[in-house]
Order: C-alpha cells, then structure tokens, then sequence
C-alpha cells in the first residue's frame, strides 16, 4: 500500500503559522492603501470597480479572519519532495477505501490548494456524501511551482510541459502504478499535456478547461490578437461559432493580465506591495467570474464562492509572496491555452456553463480520439472546483467511472 512516509525522498511538511505581526502588518496596508478615481462606466470594462474594491478592503481589514483557513489547512497532511531540482509542495489524503483509484488535480491561475479544499472529502469519502464506496480516490493535490508552498524557481524552463512530467514522477514516487489526472485553468493544460505525454501508470484524464480549438480555428484567432481581423473558418456549427466568439472575446478584450504576465510579469511589483493591488488583479480574471465575486462582496454569492473563499485565496498569495513568481509560468509556457495537445489517454470532460468558452461536443470528440465521457452541467464556471464543489465532485467521480 502506497505510503508517502514510506518513501525518503518524500518528507511531512508543517504548513507555517502566521504571526499576528504579519496579520496586522497586513491589515495596516489594506488601511493605508491610496485609491484611484471611480471608473468612468457604469460597468466592470475597465477593471474591478472602485466600489467593489473598497468593501473588499473593508471586509478584509475588519471582519475576514485568516486563521479559520489556516486551521482549514493546518488539519490536512502536506508534504514536499525535491523533483528536477525543485521542492514540490502537495496535500495527499488517502481514502479509507483501499481499493480507491488514485487521482492528482492541479489547481490554476489565479486559484492556488484553497480552490481545492471543497473536493477532499467528497472525492475521498463519497459515501459521506452519497456516493457509492467505488467512486473513492486517493487524492493528491500539487502546488504549482512559484505557487503556494512549493518552490519558487530560480531558473527558466517550469513551463507547463515540465510540470506535467514532474507530476508522473510525483505519482510514481508516491507508489501509485495507476492513477488519473485532473485539472482546470492551467491545470488543464498541465492534465492534458499528462495525457499527451502518456506516462506508464496514467490511465486517463478529466478536464473542466479543455484544449479542443482547432488548428484553423487557433490560428483565426491569433490574427485577430495581431490586428489584422478577417472571418471565422468556415462551415461551423451553431456551436463551434459560438465557442469561436467566446474566445475571441477573450483573446482581444479580456486577456490583458495574461498579456502582461506572459511578456514582462517582473513588472508588477505593485502586486508585491499592495494587498489591495494583489486582490485586484487576482479577482479580474474572466468576466463571469469577477461579477460572481463582486456579488459574493454585495452579500449574495453565487454557489460556494463566497467573500471568505474569495479572500482565504488572497490572502494565502499574499502571505507566501507569489503574486509575481506565480505569474512566470505565462512567461514559460510555450503551448496554446486551448489548442488541442493531441491526448493519447482516454479523456473526460465536464462543459460548465459559465466557463470561459463552452467546448462543443464535436471539437472534442476530435481532440480527444479516446473520449469516455461528455457531459454539458447547468451551473458553474472557470473555477468550477471551488464554486460548485458537489456538482464538481459528481463529474469527476461519472468522468472515471468507465476506468475503475
């Protein structure tokens, strides 16, 4: 039986507690932070909205409590390992089913472990939450390098490609000769570039972000990106039309964080320096995600995605100090977010309505040759983990289901 203490190479890690210094040093900066001038539209296009930025800043200085998270945590069993010369942090809770199939899920940008934390006991224990005993997994959980508790890379080359070979090796060092991958944001791209890589002992991959663009598609909208416009590939689908322009929405109007990350991310010591800089640029990620939470600060959240999900997510950045080293990994990466990567593994897919693109049925069948499951949900978005935690326990366990 796979054991992590077994293993020398694999070592318990203690997460830090933090002082009540740094807790008031912090809560001192949100106090102290000098404000922009309201936004000139009624809307978000320009950015997170003064309004929603200042009750964010007054929640977290004067309500949101840090150590109910850090308690959250603290209860988990974490460890480290040292792979390609870098230590990877990562939870891993064994179910109390022996026979449960292993599973690595790797978070995303701007989400961390905490979007996570809602999926643990349902994915390990699902007859606590009424699922069958043969649904279990034996959950492990990654941080990202430069994310969260893992190390912060002092050399170029942590790109997604090396990641996902540096998650085989994680599993196999844990003793799991077969095991399945999931992921969402950059994990998705991390999971499917698994699945293209093809190691021994993994049997397939779930997604809840997948890489389906076509290659004529991919290549419309990166003209766009450059200016120079023109028409979508002919012959599409209602639907295939419909996830073009959801990207190409995103492509020219909504990825300027990406942008800025994936030229020159050493630029934004702001978000080094300001807690309220640091939640801005965190929380203005897609559009559907930033109205959700600017609802969860107006006092009514959408799903699970409350102010003190929203801020434990902040504030674990803020703490660890990887608002910048998180953002390298666009700088790295080399591949298309949502190109297909040619996936030699059976596959699983989730479509959540509210995700950054809805993936059609036949783009996907034709970047996933090996497709076992398909299946459109009626709520949740990009973070879909941390927002629909039930609803995304139920995918992952029908996902894998044709594997046990």
């Amino acid at each position: 039986m796979p054991a992590t203490t077994d293993n020398p190479a694999i070592r318990k890690f203690t997460i830090p507690v933090t002082s009540e210094k740094e807790l008031d040093e912090l809560r001192a900066r949100i106090a102290a932070t000098r404000w922009p001038d309201a936004e000139p539209v009624p809307d978000h296009s320009e950015g997170p909205k003064l309004a929603v930025m200042k009750e964010l800043a007054r929640y977290w200085a004067a309500e949101y409590d840090w150590r109910r998270c850090e308690a959250r945590l603290s209860a988990l069993p974490h460890f480290k390992t040292e792979i390609d010369g870098l230590d990877i942090h990562f939870i891993h809770v064994r179910s109390r089913h022996d026979d449960a199939l292993p599973l690595i899920v790797t978070h995303g940008w701007p989400g961390s472990i905490i979007e996570l934390l809602d999926i643990i006991d349902p994915l390990t224990d699902p007859t606590a939450h009424g699922a069958s005993a043969s649904d279990a997994f034996h959950l492990v959980i990654p941080s990202m390098p430069g994310y969260g508790y893992s190390g912060k890379p002092r050399e170029t080359g942590w790109g997604p490609v090396r990641m996902a070979r540096a998650w085989a090796v994680l599993m196999e060092r844990l003793g799991y000769a077969r095991y399945v991958a999931q992921g969402g944001d950059w994990g998705a791209i991390v999971t499917d570039l698994m699945g293209a890589q093809a190691a021994a002992g993994l049997i397939g991959i779930h997604s809840n972000m997948p890489g389906v663009v076509p290659a004529d598609a991919a290549t419309a909208l990166a003209r766009n990106v450059l200016g120079a416009g023109g028409p979508p590939p002919s012959g599409m689908s209602a639907d295939e039309s419909r996830a073009y322009e959801q990207l190409n929405f995103l492509y020219t109007q909504g990825l300027g964080y990406g942008i800025e990350m994936g030229t020159q991310p050493q630029t934004l010591y702001g978000v080094a320096d300001s807690p309220v800089g640091l939640a801005a640029w965190i929380i203005n990620h897609d559009a559907a995600s930033y109205q959700d939470i600017a609802d969860a600060f107006a006092g009514h959240p959408v799903g699970n995605l409350t102010r003190d999900e929203v801020l434990d997510n902040i504030t674990f950045y803020w703490l660890t100090n990887t608002g910048v080293s998180s953002g390298r990994l666009y700088w790295e990466n080399k591949v298309g977010f949502f190109d297909v990567k040619n996936v030699a593994v059976p596959a699983a897919v989730t479509v959540f309505p509210k995700e950054i693109y809805q993936a059609p049925r036949s783009w996907t069948e034709r970047a996933y040759p090996g497709l076992i499951y398909f299946n459109e949900v009626d709520r949740g978005g990009h973070f879909a983990a941390w927002q629909e935690p039930a609803l995304f326990a139920a995918e992952v366990r029908a996902g894998f289901r044709p594997l046990r």
